[in-house]
């Protein structure tokens, strides 16, 4: 080795050392900084993800079964004392936007042409009610549900105008899109609200749950399965006079129409108030259990005449126990077929005769099972 080559060897290792001392702790410092960076940015993403605040509207679901119901009071165990409710009706129709209007007259007219034809029997435009709003409180002491149901009188051809919320208005937005929040679901104006029913289960002396499946022919819901006892309200059968509609004396009706059954036969709960937020639907959630008429005796009645028999058609019966009723449920064949509203029935049904613990033990296992 020469001395040149000593010299540049000493002169190297002098320098190494001096930009090892200038620049090794910068260059530690901001590399520390950056992993700390894309530590801190995936935990946020992560913590956006998992923990951000849920919304307590949730609608209802069990594994696999997603449906668009949202219970908006009542959880099945205690019963809503008819006391509790006050149905008030208010003056003046609801009313549909300018622009949605011609919507309505357009059903008008394919109907008033259906008659002419021939084609098909005409819809007959029935007087409903549309919900303004539904306000829930609580008694001070015993902390009982107090409930103000408030209507308005609309008809049947603005239920049917108003049921197209996906349509575009000329601007480009729809009904839903302009009106609703989806963080706000019981915030509504009363014209996308035209409809308001009762739903009851129906169980049977022998403990058998009545399932009742819709026609193909009706409007709302066809071949869809659905609760054993769908009625409407209407202001010209449930409303005598003036007076506001009783929602027990609905389900009443409509267990005599459906099913022929009369008030003495049963004892009838309500159990919950329930909207469709995707229909914007509402509906009054009941149970009855029949006193002494077993499956097979229903049945033979249904056989000699059942005047509205058009509605459904079929009926099947389901032991009522909470691990059969949610087999029947989730199965293949039932899980995307069915009402809106009645799995959120049956299963607040279930929790009002067997209680919350043994049904959500009953749908845990069997959904692990599906798994």
């Amino acid at each position: 080795m020469t001395g040149i080559d000593l010299v540049n060897g000493i002169v190297g290792a002098v320098c190494g050392m001096v930009l090892a001392i200038l620049f090794q702790q910068p260059l530690q410092d901001a590399w520390f900084r950056l992993r700390r960076r894309f530590a801190t940015r995936v935990r946020s993403l992560t913590y956006r993800e998992d923990g951000a605040p849920q919304s307590t509207w949730s609608t209802f679901s069990i594994g696999p079964l997603h449906t668009t119901a949202l219970i908006v009071e009542g959880d099945g165990e205690q019963a809503i004392a008819p006391e509790s409710v006050q149905v008030r009706v208010l003056d003046g129709d609801a009313v549909l936007p300018e622009e949605m209007t011609s919507w309505r007259a357009e059903i008008e007219a394919a109907e008033q042409q259906a008659e002419e034809t021939g084609t098909r029997v005409r819809t007959w435009n029935g007087p409903r009610y549309a919900v303004e709003g539904l306000e829930i409180s609580r008694t001070a002491l015993e902390e009982q549900p107090e409930i103000v149901l408030r209507l308005r009188p609309t008809d049947y051809f603005t239920f049917l105008a108003a049921q197209q919320l996906d349509r575009r208005f000329r601007d480009g937005t729809t009904p839903r899109g302009r009106y609703l929040d989806p963080d706000r679901p019981l915030d509504a104006p009363a014209f996308l609200q035209c409809s308001f029913g009762v739903n009851v289960a129906v169980v049977t002396a022998d403990h058998l749950l009545v399932v009742s499946r819709r026609a193909h022919n009706v409007r709302s819901g066809p071949g869809l399965w659905g609760s054993s006892v769908n009625e409407g309200l209407s202001r010209h059968i449930d409303s005598a006079g003036r007076s506001a509609p009783d929602l027990h004396e609905v389900a009443r009706r409509g267990m005599r129409e459906e099913l022929s059954l009369e008030p003495h036969e049963y004892t009838l709960s309500m159990l919950a108030f329930v909207l469709d937020v995707e229909r914007r639907q509402w509906s009054a959630h009941f149970i009855a259990h029949l006193t002494n008429l077993r499956g097979e005796t229903l049945r033979s009645r249904m056989s000699r005449g059942v005047a509205d028999r058009w509605e459904h058609q079929s009926i099947e019966y389901v032991p009522f126990r909470p691990a059969d009723v949610v087999r029947y449920l989730l199965r293949p064949d039932r899980v995307r077929h069915w009402a809106a509203v009645s799995p959120a029935l049956y299963h607040l049904a279930l929790v009002h005769t067997h209680g919350r613990s043994a049904v959500e033990r009953a749908e845990a296992q069997i959904v692990r099972r599906l798994n």
